[in-house]
């Protein structure tokens, strides 16, 4: 099984125009901590896009572009690109070229986006939710599959018969399907033969597994390899020398974020019994190594994925102690994940 992180790029907001010293400070902080996760051995590091005063990620590529400079192994994506909300030419433009810059490391997580401000940000209506994801994301493969292309939608303008450059180092960019539980989305994956990645958050792990299942199912029927397929389970993930630690040093963060975001959409208030039931039961992986070896093996037992990311939730946690999760994710808890599952370290 592969092992990575993926990071929103939390950030307390500066409310400037410019000068943003929280910005500025968080971004040097991300670039810490990849760098990290390349030297402890880690598989692979994400960026996700959002477009809100709280995240800082906006241009997944870009910080993908810098990580390519300052590590050497570990594979980068996005997670997810709001492709719904892009162009695909230029998006395939900007993972082209981190590809070629990262010696062929880069991956695009391709997703709708559980957040919707880029629909109006970038002028799309959010009634054509789903229609503009299918048509922008048949685009993106039909590009990356041929250099030269000729093409029609409902979008954006036609392209006839014109080449799109640069061209990666791979054969092509690896693309992932990021999901969050809609039986719609994983019978795109399957009959598409994509990899794909499911966010287990908030609910106990078994309830995801029919929606795994009928990812495979729909991939069979399709007329696809099921053993090839590709599966990533991203939960939210930190861990310390000891749980109790793991836990005082996360639920802060935690609680601050489920508070914010479920003011947007009408969430009961995160409380400290919720948060133990999530980190027992549910899919929360906070703890001590053994604890996270644990959680993750178990998800491996219930879906068989190739691969776990750990989606960090960082706000009001010191950027010391995340590095400290980070090398003990790599260093004690990653080893023995892949020997369990069966892959050398």
């Amino acid at each position: 099984m592969e092992l990575g992180i993926s990071t929103f790029g939390e950030v307390h907001p500066d409310g400037v125009a410019g000068k943003a010293v929280n910005a500025h400070k968080r971004v040097q902080e991300l670039l810490e901590e990849v760098k990290l996760a390349d030297e402890v051995g880690l598989d692979v590091y994400a960026f996700g896009e959002h477009h809100r005063p709280d995240f800082v990620v906006s241009a997944p590529e870009i910080f993908m572009s810098a990580a390519a400079a300052i590590t050497k192994n570990i594979k980068l994506s996005s997670s997810v690109t709001v492709l719904s909300s892009a162009d695909p030419v230029r998006t395939f433009q900007n993972f082209a070229t981190v590809d070629l810059i990262s010696n062929g490391r880069a991956e695009m997580i391709a997703g709708r986006g559980s957040f919707i401000e880029s629909y109006p940000l970038f002028g799309f209506d959010l009634n054509d939710y789903d229609e503009l994801f299918s048509e922008k994301l048949a685009l993106f493969l039909q590009i990356n599959k041929q250099e030269v292309v000729s093409w029609k939608g409902k979008f954006r303008s036609p392209i006839m018969n014109q080449g799109i450059y640069p061209r990666p180092i791979q054969e092509s960019i690896p693309v992932w399907l990021g999901v969050g539980g809609t039986p719609a989305s994983a019978k795109r994956a399957g009959s598409l033969n994509l990899p794909m990645i499911i966010a287990v958050l908030g609910s106990a792990p078994k309830q995801f597994v029919p929606f795994v299942d009928l990812y495979r199912e729909s991939a069979a029927k399709a007329g696809h390899d099921v053993s090839k397929l590709q599966l990533a389970i991203s939960s939210q993930f930190y861990v310390a020398e000891t749980s109790e630690q793991a836990v005082n040093e996360f639920y802060p963060s935690y609680e601050a974020l489920m508070n914010r975001v479920g003011r947007d959409r009408g969430w009961s208030p995160m409380s400290k019994p919720q948060f133990e039931y999530l980190r027992s039961d549910g899919p929360l992986v906070v703890g001590d190594a053994q604890l996270a070896i644990d959680k993750i093996m178990g998800q491996y037992e219930l879906f068989h994925n190739t691969r776990f990311v750990a989606q960090l939730v960082t706000g009001h946690t010191s950027h010391k102690n995340i590095l400290k999760a980070i090398e003990l994710y790599g260093t004690k808890v990653a080893p023995v994940v892949r020997k369990e599952t069966g892959v050398a370290n």
